[in-house]
């Protein structure tokens, strides 16, 4: 008896809860990769509503070979040339729901090639983006005594650095739209597990920030990294992210990453100095 949903031509479709095993063997071929969507996959499974979008999957000789994540972001997964081309067909046909497209370089480029028609133009296309990786803390450089996990009743004080830094990023700020509602619940979410950072000054303003965003058992994302303008340039950067990996590697996986705009060279002068090394590249479509 052939299994449930197993194809046999190759084709396109929603993943249901019960094709959860599959996916995650998709997942797992590239974890550092794929952290951002196995991890909430491992916590909401494939149920939309939970995961907060679809996962498309595409089938080749019976077989589930990619997929697709399509939600606030659209995340092609270890996704191959024919792979991309069912994705855009389904995406045309959906129309744009997301905020962005963000996943490897060269996948993201192709699947950007095929909408653009028809969902261009972008705000902003960030071709590359360094993918950068460490497992070990460094030798050179003493983590930040500081930088400590920022504590559920200081949300007052982190979220304007969040929303600066958020601002600051992607060109918009993150209070549009709903009032900020959901960013200021993921914020809450990310104190509330203990995987929010920082450093605060005399008077209680933040100087630095970062934020371990996706987390599995393989790998995790440290994102939202942010030094207060007035602190720029003082040394505080290294230090910083030296103490968050700390925590990241202790408590949290053996792999830590991160993605980076190329043009941002300060910063990736400062992770490259704390241990990490460039492996890959993203790319970031930006509506």
């Amino acid at each position: 008896m052939r299994p449930p949903h197993v194809l046999t031509q190759t084709t396109t479709r929603v993943l249901e809860p019960s094709d959860l095993d599959a996916a995650l063997a998709v997942l797992d071929r590239e974890p550092v990769a794929n952290a951002f969507v196995a991890s909430r996959v491992r916590v909401a499974g494939l149920d939309p509503w939970r995961l907060g979008g679809e996962m498309w999957g595409w089938y080749q000789d019976g077989m589930l070979e990619s997929l697709c994540y399509a939600g606030a972001n659209l995340v092609p997964i270890c996704a191959t040339p024919r792979a991309i081309r069912a994705f855009a067909d389904r995406a045309r046909r959906a129309g744009r729901r997301c905020s962005s497209i963000v996943g490897p370089a060269e996948p993201t480029a192709q699947l950007w090639r095929l909408l653009e028609p028809s969902w261009g133009p972008a705000r902003e296309v960030r071709t590359q983006q360094p993918l950068m990786v460490t497992d070990r803390l460094p030798s050179a450089i003493t983590p930040d005594p500081y930088v400590r996990r920022v504590r559920k009743d200081e949300m007052e004080t982190i979220m304007p650095a969040c929303v600066a830094m958020f601002t600051e990023e992607v060109g918009i700020s993150p209070l549009s739209g709903d009032g900020g509602l959901l960013y200021q619940a993921r914020v809450a979410e990310l104190v509330g597990a203990g995987r929010s950072f920082a450093r605060l000054d005399r008077d209680g303003k933040v100087i630095f920030k970062a934020e371990i965003g996706a987390a599995t058992a393989q790998a995790c994302q440290v994102q939202g990294v942010w030094v207060a303008p007035e602190y720029r340039g003082q040394g505080y950067a290294a230090p910083g992210m030296a103490a968050v990996l700390r925590y990241a590697l202790a408590d949290v996986a053996p792999v830590v990453s991160l993605y980076v705009n190329d043009f941002n060279t300060a910063a990736r002068a400062a992770y490259r100095r704390v241990g990490f090394q460039e492996v890959g590249a993203f790319m970031s479509v930006l509506f």
